[in-house]
Protein backbone atom coordinates (compact mmCIF):
# COMPACT_ATOMS: atom_id res chain seq x y z
CA UNK A 1 0.00 0.00 0.00
CA UNK A 2 2.54 2.13 0.97
CA UNK A 3 4.60 1.62 -2.70
CA UNK A 4 1.31 2.87 -4.43
CA UNK A 5 1.31 6.26 -1.96
CA UNK A 6 4.33 6.55 -3.07
CA UNK A 7 4.34 6.09 -6.95
CA UNK A 8 1.31 8.29 -7.01
CA UNK A 9 3.41 11.17 -5.12
CA UNK A 10 6.11 10.05 -7.34
CA UNK A 11 3.85 10.77 -10.41
CA UNK A 12 2.31 13.87 -9.35
CA UNK A 13 6.28 15.64 -8.23
CA UNK A 14 6.90 14.04 -12.23
CA UNK A 15 3.82 16.13 -13.27
CA UNK A 16 4.81 19.07 -11.34
CA UNK A 17 8.50 18.51 -13.05
CA UNK A 18 6.46 18.81 -16.54
CA UNK A 19 5.06 21.88 -16.14
CA UNK A 20 7.95 23.19 -15.24
CA UNK A 21 9.96 22.52 -18.61
CA UNK A 22 7.44 22.02 -21.18
CA UNK A 23 5.44 24.94 -22.09
CA UNK A 24 1.81 24.78 -22.29
CA UNK A 25 1.61 22.36 -19.50
CA UNK A 26 0.04 23.56 -16.72
CA UNK A 27 -1.17 22.75 -13.22
CA UNK A 28 -3.08 25.20 -11.21
CA UNK A 29 -2.55 23.57 -7.25
CA UNK A 30 -0.30 20.64 -5.68
CA UNK A 31 -4.10 18.96 -5.31
CA UNK A 32 -4.97 19.60 -9.37
CA UNK A 33 -1.08 17.82 -9.34
CA UNK A 34 -2.19 14.86 -7.16
CA UNK A 35 -5.63 14.42 -9.04
CA UNK A 36 -4.28 14.82 -12.46
CA UNK A 37 -1.48 12.07 -11.67
CA UNK A 38 -4.03 9.77 -10.77
CA UNK A 39 -6.23 10.13 -13.36
CA UNK A 40 -2.91 9.69 -15.92
CA UNK A 41 -2.71 6.47 -14.29
CA UNK A 42 -6.37 5.31 -14.52
CA UNK A 43 -6.55 6.22 -18.19
CA UNK A 44 -3.26 4.93 -19.40
CA UNK A 45 -4.05 1.93 -17.61
CA UNK A 46 -7.55 1.75 -19.24
CA UNK A 47 -7.84 3.72 -22.32
CA UNK A 48 -4.34 3.23 -22.69
CA UNK A 49 -3.82 -0.25 -22.90
CA UNK A 50 -6.95 -0.72 -25.03
CA UNK A 51 -5.65 1.35 -27.78
CA UNK A 52 -2.02 0.14 -27.57
CA UNK A 53 -3.68 -3.46 -28.37
CA UNK A 54 -6.19 -2.08 -30.95
CA UNK A 55 -2.83 -0.59 -32.79
CA UNK A 56 -0.32 -3.14 -32.13
CA UNK A 57 0.35 -4.11 -35.49
CA UNK A 58 1.20 -0.40 -36.65
CA UNK A 59 2.93 0.05 -33.21
CA UNK A 60 5.17 -2.61 -35.03
CA UNK A 61 5.15 -1.03 -38.26
CA UNK A 62 6.58 1.87 -36.72
CA UNK A 63 9.05 0.60 -34.46
CA UNK A 64 7.09 1.50 -31.42
CA UNK A 65 6.93 5.06 -32.11
CA UNK A 66 2.85 5.43 -32.36
CA UNK A 67 2.78 4.17 -28.51
CA UNK A 68 4.25 8.05 -27.96
CA UNK A 69 1.62 9.55 -29.91
CA UNK A 70 -0.73 7.27 -27.85
CA UNK A 71 0.86 8.62 -24.45
CA UNK A 72 -0.01 11.93 -25.66
CA UNK A 73 -3.37 11.55 -26.39
CA UNK A 74 -3.93 10.03 -22.80
CA UNK A 75 -2.40 13.52 -21.66
CA UNK A 76 -4.51 15.26 -23.65
CA UNK A 77 -7.50 13.15 -22.40
CA UNK A 78 -6.84 13.92 -18.33
CA UNK A 79 -6.30 17.22 -19.03
CA UNK A 80 -9.82 17.56 -20.31
CA UNK A 81 -11.47 15.60 -17.14
CA UNK A 82 -9.42 17.31 -14.44
CA UNK A 83 -9.88 20.80 -13.56
CA UNK A 84 -6.64 22.31 -12.69
CA UNK A 85 -4.56 20.58 -15.01
CA UNK A 86 -4.25 21.89 -18.93
CA UNK A 87 -2.62 21.25 -22.11
CA UNK A 88 -2.65 23.45 -24.79
CA UNK A 89 -2.23 21.04 -27.32
CA UNK A 90 -1.08 18.05 -29.32
CA UNK A 91 2.84 19.01 -29.27
CA UNK A 92 2.72 20.02 -25.52
CA UNK A 93 1.04 16.83 -24.59
CA UNK A 94 3.54 14.90 -26.41
CA UNK A 95 6.12 16.21 -25.29
CA UNK A 96 4.70 16.55 -22.15
CA UNK A 97 3.81 12.19 -21.61
CA UNK A 98 7.57 11.85 -22.89
CA UNK A 99 9.04 14.28 -20.24
CA UNK A 100 6.50 12.51 -17.59
CA UNK A 101 7.72 9.09 -18.32
CA UNK A 102 11.31 10.33 -18.65
CA UNK A 103 11.35 11.78 -14.71
CA UNK A 104 8.53 9.30 -13.21
CA UNK A 105 11.20 6.10 -14.48
CA UNK A 106 14.15 8.35 -12.75
CA UNK A 107 12.18 9.09 -9.67
CA UNK A 108 11.16 5.10 -10.17
CA UNK A 109 14.59 4.12 -9.71
CA UNK A 110 15.49 6.15 -6.79
CA UNK A 111 12.57 4.76 -4.96
CA UNK A 112 13.59 1.11 -5.94
CA UNK A 113 17.09 1.82 -4.42
CA UNK A 114 15.69 3.82 -1.43
CA UNK A 115 13.17 0.83 -0.74
CA UNK A 116 15.47 -1.58 -1.49
CA UNK A 117 13.06 -3.09 -4.02
CA UNK A 118 16.19 -2.61 -6.69
CA UNK A 119 18.65 -4.81 -5.32
CA UNK A 120 21.26 -5.90 -7.61
CA UNK A 121 20.90 -9.41 -7.85
CA UNK A 122 24.39 -10.27 -9.22
CA UNK A 123 26.19 -13.12 -6.94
Amino acid sequence: MISILLTWAASAIALYVTTQVVPGVKVSSIMAAVIAALVIGLVNATVGNLLKLLTFPIGCLTLGLSRLVINGLMFMLAAKLVDGFAVSGFLAAFFGAIVMAGVGWGMDMALKNLTGDGKDQKR
